[in-house]
């Protein structure tokens, strides 16, 4: 196969997300929630997938690129009969107070020049490919019946045209408005053009209120705009990645649906959205992460739903999948894993609620309480052999990365004991954060001058990169540059990609490198003072991206593209690792 590259971008509102190809077909688009079953799906199966799409008749070339500053994407045609483009949008602008973001998808085509010949097809579907609607013409729109929702396509293109799939020549601008629930009942081309440019003005001024560092900016700027997709405003929860069952390499069978939100993400995601000065968006999640843990009694799950569900049963659809890649999955079974690291998680990601004076959440006493709750789970749990960060699913081990949670946690604890007064909760998190330090250093393999994967294991692994990049091990000290350079001798391919750990594990041999240990690589470097080495494998892994600048969850070793996508850990670390150059690079440097 050629070099793979996931050609397609994203629109969205933080209702719902649409994928869109260089071809300008909605590849990929669940409605009513992130999570919920899809009503375009030709990315898992070309035949049951269904369509919409709008293509010039005959050869033509495209190019896909972002109007600056935004998430609304234009797809530019250009055929023998002339050139078009396709503007999609998403609504979403402040209205009344609040955010409009209807489950509608606004298409614009934008007659360029000459009188192209186009073929306009949608033809959504439901049960997982498995239902075609009976479809009814209104006077100006089609209605597809046989959805729990009203589905209807509101247009000024010819209905004959469409439901016969028949060619025409785009002679005028034309708009189409696809809605799920709500129709639009207002003039289309006055509200399609209105809610286009409302919503380029509305990202446009979040990325004027987006802190930015003075290198990597367009890097931060797209990823910042891809991190907000992610959220899902109803409740504030922040999914991974919008699809599932896109495979870590071609026929590797690890295929996974990540539309969920996994609370190991909170604490880099927060951080980044801190970072960037995004406070909303931090506040929402942390009401999310707070609804859940109010109402759980025992242990916390790794993940849960957008609407904070427990339950996420995996089951395999009969779908072709992802260039015939199998199984496809809905569900994800890492939710009845024993994942300890999720306790300290929590912990750290709440420490803002109490030192930064700009969130004034009132709500401080509730969360003392969770300190409290949050702590014991990590002393029950510290030597509780778990499935650790890679959620391996036949092995059990004390991981080190689980340790370095206890142990961050225990500090957060200490923090916040401390500037509440609280006496018992400093002398417990003391207590704990001794336990921790123990285990971490049983972690450490004399031998080979490195921290290793668990206690008694000898494999490494990139997430104890961490241990540079948390403060645990001091940067300056050789043993920490040590422990880096054993890292890299053993994880790090020529590209300056990583992976996760070489060993074989339930599935076999990890073919694909972990995106986003890449970048904990680069924060590694500049923690230790490698400043001109994070920079240059900083640039290397630029290239990974897709042509919009997007980043997968996992790249080859010929920077193919795999794994779901987008990846938000992926643009998350690519934001913290930024961000931690420049601050090095700020630093006055006294010789």
């Amino acid at each position: 196969m050629s070099m793979h590259k996931y050609n397609m971008g994203i629109v969205g509102n933080c209702s719902y997300i649409a994928y869109i190809d260089t071809a300008a077909k909605v590849k990929w688009m669940c409605m009513p929630r992130f999570d919920s079953d899809f009503v375009f799906g030709s990315l898992l199966d070309s035949k049951q997938g269904g369509e919409f799409s709008i293509t010039p008749v005959g050869e033509y070339k495209s190019h896909q690129y972002y109007i600056p500053n935004t998430n609304v994407l234009c797809t530019e045609f250009e055929c023998a009969s002339g050139k078009f483009k396709v503007i999609d949008c998403a609504p979403r602008f402040s209205q009344f107070e609040r955010y409009f973001k209807p489950l509608m998808l606004v298409r614009k085509i934008e007659l360029l020049e000459g009188s192209p010949q186009i073929t306009v097809r949608c033809r959504p579907v439901s049960n997982y490919g498995k239902k075609s609607p009976d479809v009814v013409q209104g006077s100006n729109h089609l209605r597809f019946l046989n959805f729990s929702m009203q589905v209807r396509l509101t247009t000024d293109v010819s209905l004959s045209h469409i439901v016969e799939e028949q060619s025409f020549v785009l002679d005028q601008n034309r708009y189409l408005v696809f809605t799920y629930g709500e129709p639009l009942e207002a003039a289309l081309k006055a509200t399609a053009e209105d809610f286009i440019n409302k919503t380029v003005r509305y990202w446009q001024s979040w990325i004027k209120s987006t802190y930015l560092p003075d290198i990597y900016q367009d890097q931060i700027i797209r990823s910042a705009l891809v991190l907000k997709l992610h959220q899902y405003e109803d409740t504030g929860g922040i999914i991974a990645s919008g699809t599932t069952s896109l495979p870590e390499h071609h026929g590797s069978s690890r295929t996974w649906d990540y539309r969920y939100c996994w609370f190991r993400d909170a604490y880099y995601t927060l951080k980044a959205f801190n970072e960037i000065g995004h406070f909303d968006e931090l506040e929402r999640y942390f009401e999310y992460i707070q609804n859940i843990l109010i109402t759980e009694e025992e242990r916390i799950q790794p993940m849960y739903s957008i609407t904070g569900k427990k339950d996420l049963e995996e089951i395999h659809i009969d779908l072709e999948g992802y260039l015939g890649n199998q199984p496809v999955r809905i569900g994800n079974k890492a939710y009845i894993q024993i994942q300890n690291d999720v306790y300290g998680q929590v912990l750290v990601s709440l420490l803002p609620l109490f030192i930064d004076k700009r969130l004034s959440i009132a709500k401080k006493n509730s969360y003392t309480r969770l300190i409290d709750r949050l702590l014991t789970s990590i002393e029950r749990t510290m030597d509780e052999p778990d499935a650790g960060l890679w959620e391996f699913r036949n092995v059990k081990q004390v991981h080190c990365y689980t340790m370095l949670f206890h142990w961050a946690g225990s500090k957060a604890a200490l923090k916040i004991g401390r500037l509440t007064e609280n006496a018992d909760l400093c002398a417990r998190a003391l207590k704990i954060e001794a336990l921790a330090i123990d285990r971490i250093e049983r972690c450490y393999d004399p031998q080979q001058q490195v921290y290793t994967q668990a206690v008694g294991s000898a494999n490494l692994d990139a997430s104890t990169l961490k241990l540079i990049t948390m403060n645990y091990l001091d940067p300056r000290l050789p043993k920490t540059q040590e422990h880096l350079k054993q890292l890299e001798a053993k994880l790090k391919t020529d590209q300056g990609l990583f992976y996760r750990y070489v060993h074989p594990d339930d599935f076999g041999k990890p073919e694909a490198t972990f995106l986003v240990c890449a970048f904990w690589y680069v924060d590694a470097l500049a923690c230790v003072g490698r400043v001109d080495d994070a920079i240059r494998t900083l640039d290397g892994i630029l290239p990974y991206a897709n042509h919009l600048g997007i980043f997968s969850e996992d790249v080859g070793l010929d920077g193919s593209q795999w794994g779901n996508f987008p990846q938000t850990y992926s643009h998350v670390g690519l934001i913290n690792a930024a961000f931690r150059i420049s601050r090095k690079l700020d630093m006055p440097t006294f010789k």
